[in-house]
């Protein structure tokens, strides 16, 4: 069994000032959470709705939520208003439906807006031409209870440390570039989430501000 307080500290010393840790826990069992939070941890990421929902009300209510996996359209109704930040908006249709769903609960959503750009089909998001037009015609004005937080991206699965590299600075370039020169007046637009158990020390030098650690933290999922 992995040692999860001492994991948890590991991480923690290792990572520079300013970098938050998400400790990524879908498919690991509450005890194992617990252990994290009575190290000191208090952001845990989820990937499945039901999942989060079931796990909320067995921890303690400082716990911040990330919701990090792919969102359908048909499950943000109950996933507003019950985490932290919703890491994972991939279109336009998806944020204007959180946007709708908060204003009807009557709170506000805290969001990152997903980008793609690595070589797999199979992931969800913007391309950072998409990201930047979107920025760039102001979209984000419309909206009335969603705060966009940043962006967050994922690196080629694959061992080529070169591409992991430049696949983290595409995503750290986008941000920037909107930040500075598309929508210098954007408020709170600090985050970038990228860096995964393998490739997160890569991903910080590339400017990542969170990472999304699951099994340097709990070992394998247990599924």
């Amino acid at each position: 069994m992995p040692d999860i307080a001492a994991n948890i500290k590991r991480i923690h010393a290792s990572l520079p000032e300013g970098v938050t840790l998400c400790a990524v826990s879908k498919f690991h069992p509450v005890e194992a959470l617990r252990e994290a939070y009575d190290a000191g941890q208090r952001v845990f990421g989820e990937s499945r709705v039901q999942e989060l929902l079931a796990k909320t009300g067995q921890l303690p209510a400082d716990v911040r939520w990330h919701f990090i996996g792919h969102l359908q359209t048909n499950k943000v109704r109950q996933l507003v208003g019950r985490v932290a930040m919703i890491e994972s908006v991939d279109s336009e249709r998806l944020l204007h439906l959180i946007d709708s769903e908060s204003e009807r609960a009557g709170t506000v959503s805290r969001v990152l807006m997903q980008l793609h750009v690595a070589a797999e089909e199979t992931k969800f998001g913007f391309t950072p031409e998409e990201l930047i037009d979107f920025f760039r015609r102001r979209a984000f004005e419309s909206l009335r209870a969603t705060h966009i937080c940043g962006v967050m991206g994922m690196a080629s699965n694959t061992d080529d440390s070169e591409r992991v590299k430049a696949d983290f600075m595409r995503i750290a370039d986008t941000f920037r570039a909107i930040r500075t020169d598309i929508a210098p007046d954007l408020r709170g637009f600090d985050t970038v989430s990228m860096g995964m158990s393998g490739d997160y020390r890569t991903a910080i030098e590339c400017g990542s501000t969170l990472v999304r650690i699951g099994t340097d933290i709990f070992g394998e999922r247990q599924y």
